[in-house]
């Protein structure tokens, strides 16, 4: 007997950026800490294998669905105690950056437009301009696999490019609390960064963000797109026209096209260049 509400076979495909993905065994939101660590520990006692969804951003799910409990996480609290915001981790990163922005505070303006979650701007130290998440956080609420409640400091973690301990984890994010300072003309700041973005990526087109992570002092779009691959399509996936470090969702794509247009994409830059390009996106097994 589950102890919570669930859906069963609920099509992945909906709650995907890319939107790929065949039915979910088993699907649940959580909107509390105490039901988000409750599903934690009935997966370990009944050895449901469980992957943990935030905006489905910079995941793909298989073809064929997840064989156990996908947790949609939708804790989406708010807490501000002068410069110290603490937020649950189903709460929008992008919403985080225009609200802090909005208020004045400094440190996160380059949030908006990310289409995360803060749990997963946590797990991927997302990051643009210069900036990622941790240099704002100060520490986590976790659940670890056996569900137990746990406060990790900052100076504990060990972050590094679009890579935290929590990606290898198994367990679950609850809250994170970043520090903030006042600023001067941070709604001018955000302002630019958005339009930017908003000009310079696909964001009409269903993708899973940046595909692959910069190689060191380059960036995989330019490498990409210097290897004539910009608009190379295989089956429905597409490498972005606009942005080439964007593999989307053209024309129906299943999950083996967008893993087939990586995997070529990767062959024709090491061939070209040397560089062996990391993938960025989070591929979810069946199994």
């Amino acid at each position: 007997m589950i102890p919570f509400s669930y859906q069963k076979n609920k099509p992945l495909c909906e709650v995907s950026s890319f939107k790929i993905g065949g039915p979910a065994r088993y699907f649940a939101e959580a909107k509390e800490v105490d039901i988000l660590q409750q599903m934690i520990v009935f997966c370990a006692l009944s050895s449901i294998p469980y992957f943990i969804l935030g905006k489905g951003s910079n995941v793909l799910f298989d073809d064929r669905g997840y064989n156990g409990l996908v947790i949609h996480n939708r804790i989406e609290t708010l807490g501000i105690d002068e410069n110290r915001f603490v937020v649950g981790a189903g709460y929008s990163f992008s919403r985080l950056g225009k609200l802090t922005t909005r208020l004045g505070w400094t440190g996160l303006e380059f949030a908006s437009g990310i289409p995360a979650t803060v749990g997963g701007a946590v797990c991927m130290n997302a990051g643009a301009n210069g900036q990622e998440t941790k240099d704002r956080l100060v520490s986590v609420e976790y659940i670890t696999a056996k569900g137990e409640r746990t406060t990790v400091k900052k100076e504990d973690i060990i972050f590094s490019y679009r890579t935290s301990p929590f990606q290898k984890w198994r367990g679950a994010i609850a809250l994170a609390t970043f520090t903030l300072e006042k600023g001067i003309l941070v709604k001018d700041t955000q302002r630019r960064l958005l339009t930017y973005r908003l000009k310079t990526q696909p964001y009409k087109d269903p993708s899973a963000g940046c595909a692959f992570r910069n190689p060191s002092g380059q960036s995989a779009g330019a490498l990409i797109e210097r290897c004539g691959l910009k608009g190379c399509t295989l089956g429905g996936a597409e490498v972005s026209r606009l942005h080439a470090n964007f593999i989307v969702n053209k024309k129906g794509a299943t999950a083996q096209d967008i893993i087939n247009l990586i995997d070529h994409v990767k062959t024709i830059v090491f061939a070209q260049t040397g560089i062996q390009l990391q993938e960025e996106i989070i591929r979810v097994p069946y199994e």
